[in-house]
């Protein structure tokens, strides 16, 4: 069972090793998810990915979630380190499911 208090670690390709923003598991997931379903469609435009999000999360989620545009962009960044999203171009940046998207990382 997940507590209130659990948290993701959310890192960003670039940065260093163990640095990141923690976000609560429920709004990971919630968007982690939204997220591949999207992407199981097919390949999305970076830009894209917040309305598709918004479209596919329950409005009681959203009115709790916050910034989703800042989720959206924290989370497939996350997503991109774990190998579940992968860049397939740069501009404007296009991405697609990565190699581990079904491993559940």
């Amino acid at each position: 069972m997940v507590g209130i208090d659990d948290r993701v670690l959310c890192r960003t390709p670039a940065a260093p090793q163990g640095t990141g923003t923690n976000i609560p598991v429920w709004k990971f997931e919630a968007v982690r998810s939204a997220i591949l379903a999207e992407l199981s469609r097919g390949k999305a435009p970076a830009s894209a990915l917040v309305a598709r999000v918004r479209d596919r999360l329950p409005a009681h989620e959203l009115g709790r979630l916050g910034s989703l545009g800042w989720h959206v962009t924290t989370i497939r960044l996350e997503m991109e380190v774990r190998g579940e999203v992968a860049r397939l171009s740069e501009g404007p940046l296009v991405v697609g499911l990565g190699p581990h998207a079904n491993s559940g990382l």
